[in-house]
């Protein structure tokens, strides 16, 4: 045996794949790169803010500061920054003069407690008062569980069929490498023992005319899912949901702007009820949110990122307009493989496009893409490209092949 035939013996030994050592299926990227961004910012940026909202709250004590008049105890005093807090009610007057009152809802949800009066001795008898806590912290606990919706819909609707396809069609592209590197192994056999080499190579080119060295059965699933649209669907109605939730936000933002989150300063009204005799006790009082700014910064936050977020949005969903032609390129070496060149030629929104999202994603559980792609460097700079078109041809020639193979 020729010092070249073994060393293309030991060459094509080694390049056959291991096989896993473990399971791919807990190594699977079931979420693409952008995707992940935007769950991690769509849902945490929200959460966290409203940590900050409600520390803010709890820390620093009084959340109102109202211009009580200087003949009022300071157990008065107090009582007028509660009742203001507790109603948020803004009176003033319109063009005409006539009182009209605004109500500061976005900031305030009901909740009845008990309070005493410390003006009128009946009073003390804990009748019950309405009080309020904040509505815009809780707004943003919503919001984050919108933008969480279409991350469940993905995973629960989409996940355990794409996980199936991508464990089955890398386990299958693997193997199809493999299957390849034995068939040139083989061949070099045959061609080292046939004692006519013109007929060898005759055979060779009519079994690729036709078609003899193909397995068609990654191929033939791979068509199947050209055919399919679940995937894409689930996969466009996600980022549908996701877009019209970051819309609706902005919206919702860009309102409480609008009415309520310019209007730090009001005037309140506490002549109701046991109160509304007491002459001592002037119409209105004018009060201050203290921690308006804080709400104001948060909402400019949220509103802020949301808006550059949906650009990001409607590139993932444009992905699915052209096909991801450069890793099935690299696989169209192998003898079994001409999907890229013979039928990806239809509207790339189906369900094979949004796999080879995911191939790509997952490219590291891929191992024999790495090995293709320095075979099709190297393909790419031979000088008879024309006569290397698949990774049998490759290997053949690297096996001392051609120095027999007749010239045309």
């Amino acid at each position: 045996m020729s010092l070249s035939h073994t060393a293309a013996e030991y060459m094509l030994s080694d390049a056959l794949l291991p096989d896993p050592s473990g399971s791919r299926a807990k190594g699977l990227r079931l979420e693409l790169p952008s995707d992940r961004l935007l769950k991690f910012v769509t849902v945490g940026l929200p959460l966290f803010l409203v940590s900050l909202a409600f520390a803010r709250e709890f820390s620093a004590g009084s959340q109102i500061s109202c211009f009580s008049p200087t003949n009022f105890t300071g157990k008065q005093s107090a009582y007028v920054d509660t009742a203001c807090w507790d109603s948020l009610i803004h009176h003033g007057f319109d063009t005409k003069g006539h009182a009209i009152t605004k109500s500061l809802w976005a900031l305030k949800v009901p909740v009845e407690l008990a309070s005493g009066c410390p003006w009128v001795p009946p009073c003390t008898a804990q009748r019950p008062l309405v009080s309020l806590t904040q509505v815009f912290p809780y707004a943003l606990l919503v919001v984050a569980v919108l933008m969480y919706m279409p991350y469940l819909l993905w995973r629960y609707a989409a996940v355990p069929a794409l996980h199936s396809d991508l464990l089955f069609i890398i386990d299958e592209l693997d193997k199809s490498y493999n299957r390849s590197v034995r068939l040139v192994q083989h061949m070099r056999k045959v061609q080292q023992a046939s004692a006519n080499p013109e007929r060898f190579w005759e055979e060779y080119e009519r079994a690729r005319r036709e078609r003899y060295f193909e397995f068609p059965l990654l191929e033939r699933y791979l068509t199947c899912k050209q055919r399919a649209h679940s995937l894409v669907i689930i996969y466009i109605l996600r980022n549908l949901l996701l877009l019209l939730f970051l819309a609706a936000t902005c919206l919702f933002l860009i309102f409480l702007h609008l009415n309520i989150f310019f209007q730090d300063e009001f005037s309140c009204s506490i002549r109701m009820g046991l109160l509304e005799a007491e002459p001592h006790i002037p119409p209105l009082i004018p009060c201050k949110l203290v921690f308006f700014s804080v709400f104001q910064l948060i909402s400019l936050s949220v509103g802020g990122v949301y808006v550059l977020l949906i650009p990001v949005v409607i590139y993932n969903a444009l992905q699915l307009c052209q096909w991801d032609k450069g890793l099935l390129s690299v696989y169209e070496m192998l003898p079994a493989f001409d999907l890229l060149s013979r039928k990806m030629l239809t509207c790339p929104v189906n369900d094979l496009n949004v796999i080879l999202l995911f191939l790509r994603a997952n490219i590291s559980e891929l191992t024999s893409f790495s090995r293709l792609s320095a075979v099709s460097a190297v393909r790419d700079a031979s000088a008879n490209k024309q006569d290397i078109d698949t990774v049998v041809d490759f290997m053949t020639l690297l096996a001392g092949l051609e120095t027999t193979k007749p010239k045309h």
